[in-house]
C-alpha cells in the first residue's frame, strides 16, 4: 500500500449519485485500492441532491462495484475503502451547504491526515460547472496556499468557443491552470498512451511517419448504441461537439505530433497544440465539400430492430442534429503536407470500435508484380478499443506453384488473451490527478484551438441551413461518406471487423 503523502487527499465528487460515479469513478477507486495504489491517507465525499444516509449510499455503490469493477469483489478491501466513503446532501447553489461541506472536509483532514489536499471532481451536467466552481471560490475552498486543491471537469467544456472562453475565465478565478484537469477519458486508454511509444521507440516506424511514405490516415470511432437516454443532451451537442471537438481531435494530435523535446507534461502538450494550430482552416466552401453529416434512421443492430434518431426520447421529430460525421482535413506543416486526414464517427454503426489506420503509399507499378496480382496497400492499424493492439498488413507470395501476391496480417492484441485485464481509463486518470500529472488532460489552448476548428463547421451548417443525410441503423453511415473518399480514389477501411482478410 502506498504511503506517499503527496497522494494523500480527500476526493469530493459532485454528482455522487449519478451514472458516471456509479459506473466509472467508484469502481475505478476500488480497482486502485485492489492493486494497492490508493494512499493510506485518503477519503471520498460524494455530494448529491438526494436524501439518503452514508450507510445507504455505501450499500448502493457496493452493488455498482460488483457490477462494473474489473476485479472480483474482495470484501476486506471493500470494507477498508467503503469506510472512507461518505455521502453529503446539498444543492449545488446552496451557500450553507458549502459551509457544512467545508467543515466536514476539515474534520476528515484531521481524521485521515490528508493535509488539506483535495480533488474536486465535477461529475455533473455542464450547466453546473460555473456554479460549483464559483461557490468553491467564494468559500475559500479552492485556496491552495498550504496544500493542493485540484478540480476535474468532465466534457463538454463549453458548447462553442465563446462559452468555453467564458467558462475558462470563471474557473481561472478559482483555480490556476496547473490545477485544472479537463478530462477526456479517451486519453486514459492504454493504446492512446502507447502511440508515442510505437512511433518513437521503433526505428522502422518514425523514419517513415511522414508524407514521403504515408498516403492517408483514417481515424474512426463507431458505436452500436444510439443516444439511449441522452436525447436531451445530444440535441444540443451532436456528433460534432460530442466526439470531434475532443476525442477525435485528440487522436489526431497524438498521431500527427512531432517528437517532444522530452517526456515532461508541457513538452507533450506543446506538440499537440502545434498540430491543432496547423489544421487546415475549413472555409465555407471546404465545409460543404469535405464534411459529411448524417443521422441514423430505423434499422437493425445484431438482428434487432431499432428506432431512428427522431423516434428517440427527448428528440425533436424534425431534428437536424447529426449522429454521424465524416470529414477530410490536412495538417499543414512540413511533415504532413499533402496527406489527407479522414475522420469518421457515428452511432448505430455495425460495430463498436476505435481505430487509427495509417495507409502507406503504393509502390511503383512494375510489370513483374502485375503478373503476381493486385497488391493491397500496406496498413498499420492502432486499435484503441474494444481490442487494444496493433495490426500490420503487408504483401507476400501465396505458398504454392502459382505466382500470386496476397495480403498478410500480423495482429497483436494485448487484451485478447486469457488473464489480460488492462486498467480502465478512469483508474489511470484519477491516479494522475492525485499525483499531479496532467499529461493526459487537455490544456486550455488545446480546448481553444479545437473549438475554433469545430466552430467553423457548425457556423456553416447554421448559416446555410444544410440538409442532413440519412443512413440506416446498422450501416457504415450515409453514402456521401463513401463518396468523400471515392473522389480521391480511396475507400474507408471499415473498422471493428474481426479481420481484414477479405479486403
Amino acid at each position: 500500500m502506498s504511503t506517499n503523502l503527496n497522494l494523500s487527499c480527500v476526493m469530493v465528487i459532485f454528482g455522487g449519485t449519478g451514472d458516471l460515479t456509479h459506473r466509472k469513478l467508484i469502481p475505478a477507486l476500488y480497482n486502485l485500492k485492489y492493486e494497492g495504489i490508493l494512499p493510506d491517507n485518503f477519503a471520498v465525499i460524494s455530494v448529491g441532491r438526494r436524501e439518503k444516509t452514508t450507510e445507504t449510499y455505501r450499500n448502493e455503490i457496493y452493488e455498482s462495484v460488483k457490477s462494473f469493477s474489473r476485479f472480483k469483489m474482495d470484501d476486506e478491501k471493500w470494507k477498508e475503502l467503503s469506510e472512507r466513503i461518505y455521502y453529503h446532501r446539498q444543492d449545488f447553489s446552496d451557500d450553507d451547504g458549502y459551509i457544512r461541506l467545508n467543515d466536514f472536509l476539515n474534520e476528515l483532514d484531521k481524521k485521515y491526515n490528508t493535509n488539506g489536499n483535495r480533488v474536486y471532481y465535477l461529475a455533473v451536467a455542464p450547466e453546473s460547472f460555473e456554479t460549483i466552481v464559483g461557490k468553491l471560490h467564494k468559500h475559500c475552498m479552492a485556496d491552495n496556499s498550504n496544500s493542493w486543491r485540484r478540480v476535474v471537469i468532465e466534457k463538454p467544456f463549453g458548447r462553442d468557443l465563446k462559452s468555453a472562453q467564458f467558462l475558462n475565465q470563471k474557473i481561472n478565478e478559482a483555480f490556476a491552470e496547473k490545477d485544472i484537469y479537463r478530462i477526456d477519458h479517451y486519453l486514459g486508454k492504454e493504446m492512446l498512451q502507447n502511440i508515442m511509444v510505437i512511433r518513437f521507440a521503433n526505428a522502422f516506424f518514425e523514419p517513415i511517419w511522414n508524407n514521403r511514405f504515408i498516403d492517408n490516415i483514417q481515424i474512426s470511432s463507431s458505436e452500436m448504441v444510439g443516444v439511449e437516454n441522452r436525447g436531451g443532451y445530444y440535441e444540443k451537442a451532436g456528433a460534432l461537439r460530442d466526439m470531434v471537438q475532443n476525442h477525435m481531435l485528440q487522436l489526431l494530435t497524438l498521431t500527427a505530433m512531432e517528437p517532444p523535446v522530452n517526456l515532461e507534461t508541457e513538452s507533450i502538450r506543446d506538440e499537440k497544440v502545434k498540430v491543432l494550430r496547423s489544421l487546415q482552416v475549413l472555409t465555407p466552401e471546404l465545409v460543404k465539400k469535405n464534411v459529411v453529416r448524417g443521422q441514423y434512421g430505423p434499422g437493425k443492430i445484431e438482428g434487432r430492430g431499432v428506432p431512428g434518431y427522431r423516434e428517440e426520447e427527448r428528440v425533436s421529430p424534425d431534428s437536424k442534429t447529426e449522429t454521424f460525421i465524416a470529414l477530410k482535413t490536412y495538417v499543414e506543416n512540413f511533415r504532413w503536407s499533402g496527406v489527407p486526414f479522414y475522420i469518421r464517427t457515428g452511432k448505430r454503426m455495425p460495430a463498436k470500435s476505435t481505430e487509427i489506420v495509417i495507409q502507406f503509399k503504393p509502390l511503383p507499378e512494375i510489370l513483374y508484380f502485375k503478373e503476381y496480382g493486385i497488391m493491397e496497400p500496406n496498413l498499420l492499424v492502432i486499435k484503441v478499443q474494444p481490442q487494444e493492439g496493433i495490426f500490420l498488413q503487408f504483401n507476400a507470395k501465396r505458398p504454392g506453384t502459382s505466382n500470386i501476391i496476397v495480403p498478410v496480417q500480423m495482429d497483436f492484441c494485448q487484451n485478447c488473451h486469457a488473464g489480460s485485464n488492462s486498467p480502465e481509463a478512469y483508474e489511470r486518470l484519477l491516479y494522475d490527478v492525485m499525483r499531479g500529472d496532467s499529461t493526459l488532460f487537455t490544456r486550455w489552448d488545446e480546448v481553444e484551438h479545437s473549438w475554433r476548428f469545430v466552430d467553423n463547421i457548425a457556423q456553416v451548417w447554421n448559416d446555410e441551413n444544410t440538409e442532413i443525410s440519412k443512413y440506416e441503423s446498422g450501416k457504415w453511415g450515409p453514402k456521401e461518406a463513401d463518396e468523400l473518399l471515392a473522389r480521391d480514389n480511396r475507400k474507408w477501411w471499415n473498422i471493428g471487423e474481426v479481420s481484414f482478410k477479405n479486403i
